[in-house]
Order: structure tokens, then sequence, then C-alpha cells
């Protein structure tokens, strides 16, 4: 994928997605000004961190990231800056993965503004942060159940973005086989009239062990939601009929709870994806999700 594509990916990802309140103010992501003043006196050291290539920055970017690696926090909660922990602080595992974060996010043509608020929103999550805690035990998934890395996707059959996000996450998974497991959760927003009955319909194919042949011709046909259709595509992955009405009729609540877990949760928009308790708020982008499992995997070994 070239870079203009990846930065057009990346932008579309972070912060996009089908939404309850597509009115709501947005952030900018600006640094606020005693950020800014604590960042602009703080000297800058520019000595090559080992192993880190950084030959795809330009000048100024080459700048910014040692100006950045000078001043974010470390990754692990200590008082130190990402430099230090990179260089001196063995225990700190999240590090190299921090760095690394920064560097793709710079070659990637991101401004430093929105550097650091990616960053922040992975390793500076809220003070009141709880795990995210969800009831998996009857959902449709890809993947082993005990896998050591468990991703969570809320998800609209309505929404574009999420017909979007689905290549990206089907890559995502097969590049990871066997280290992750993925739980598919419906988050139907209201503003797409059918997606319920999209959902319903979902559910009982799952009943019939044909959730993914289901998943997959609803996404491919995601305007086109009507019960009628719904059955059509029933009838296409040959589902017993009579079963089918049966499930599909008694699939409300099901959907509704698994709704009702994604707010419970904080879940305000679709896709929204939940890394092992936890919601990812990086680029909807297949080496930044990986890159985020891969830390997990080295952090939790």
């Amino acid at each position: 994928m070239s870079k203009a594509l990846i930065l057009l990916a990346v932008t579309t990802f972070v912060g996009a997605g089908c939404d309850k309140n597509p009115n709501k103010p947005k952030d900018t992501g600006a640094v606020n000004a005693a950020d800014q003043a604590q960042v602009a006196n703080t000297p800058t050291d520019s000595t090559p961190l080992n192993g880190v290539d950084i030959s795809k920055l330009d000048a100024d970017q080459q700048k910014t990231f040692y100006k950045l690696v000078s001043s974010l926090n470390s990754p692990c909660g200590k008082p130190e800056p990402l430099r230090k922990s990179f260089t001196s602080d063995q225990s700190c595992r999240r590090a190299p993965f921090a760095v690394k974060y920064v560097t793709m996010l710079l070659e990637d043509a991101q401004s430093e503004d929105d550097v650091r608020k990616l960053y922040d929103q992975k390793y500076k999550p809220a003070p009141d942060a709880k795990p995210a805690k969800f009831d998996l035990t009857k959902e449709a998934h890809i993947g082993p159940e005990d896998a050591p890395i468990k991703l969570v996707e809320f998800y609209d059959y309505g929404c574009p973005h999420c017909e979007e996000f689905k290549p990206v996450f089907e890559k995502v998974l097969d590049d990871e086989k066997g280290k992750v497991v993925a739980y598919f959760m419906h988050f139907t927003l209201g503003g797409f009239e059918q997606s319920h009955g999209a959902a319903q319909a979902a559910v009982a194919a799952q009943a019939q062990g044909k959730w993914k042949e289901m998943h997959d011709v609803l996404f491919e046909h995601r305007t086109e939601h009507s019960r009628e259709q719904l059955e059509g595509y029933a009838k296409q992955i040959g589902l017993d009929m009579a079963k089918f009405d049966k499930d599909y009729d008694a699939a409300g609540p099901r959907v509704d709870a698994q709704h009702n877990q994604g707010e419970a949760n904080g879940v305000k928009s679709t896709p929204t994806l939940f890394l092992n308790e936890r919601k990812y708020e990086g680029p909807y982008v297949p080496k930044y999700m990986e890159l985020w499992i891969d830390e997990e995997m080295a952090v939790n070994r």
C-alpha cells in the first residue's frame, strides 16, 4: 500500500465511524497550551536510538521524532520520558513498541499533535477507565477460544464504515491466526432501519452453523435487508427455512442484549473494537492493529 493510501486509511479510521449522534462536536486532538509550553522548554536529545530505523523520515520528521521520544511519557506509567524507558528500563516491555508506534505514525505523515493524541489514547488511559467485561459464551467468533488475545467487535450491518472495516479486520485475523480470537457483537444504531432485522438473520444463521456465510452476504448487500431479502439470503446459503424463520423471530432480545453490553462498556459508534478488555483507539489499519496485538503478546507472555 502506498504512503498516500495508508495516510487516507489512517485518516479515515482514526475516530471515524457510524454514530448514534452524528452532530456531536469533534475533538480537534490539539495539544493544550500547557503541554505546548512544557514541550517547547524541554531540550531535545537527538542521540539515535539503538535499533530504531528512522531513515524513512525526512529531516523535519526526524526532528519531530526526537522531540516526541524526549517528551512523551513512559508507556509503563513511570515518571520518565519514553526515551529513558526505551534506553535504560528493561522492565518496560512496552517501550520498544511505543517507539515503533511513534515512528510508524510519522512515516504515515501524521502531525505532531495527532501523534501525541494517539499515543496518549494508547498509553495514558483515563484515570477512571475500567476493563471492559462481556458475556461471550454464545456469540459468534473466529479463532480458538483459548487464544491469548481476545478481540471484540461491535458493528452494524447498515454502517458503511463497518463494511469498509470488514476486509481490514479479516486481514488482521488471517495474519495473526492462532494468536487471536475475534467475537462479533451487534450494535444497531437506529439510523439504519433494517439493521436490526439483519442482525436477527445473522443470529438465526448462527443457530445452523452458518453465521459467517450470512455475515458475508449481509455486508455484500449492505443496503438490502428487508425480510424478503433476508429470507432470500437464507435460502442462498442453504438454511432450513422453517428453522430460520423461527430463530429469526426469536432473535430480537439477543440482538438487544448485545447492544446493551456495548452501551455498558462505552460503545457509541461502529465499528468499535476491544482488545483484551480495553477499547482499541489506534488507526483501524492492519499494521497498527497487529502492532497492538504483538505488544500485548510480548507484555503478557
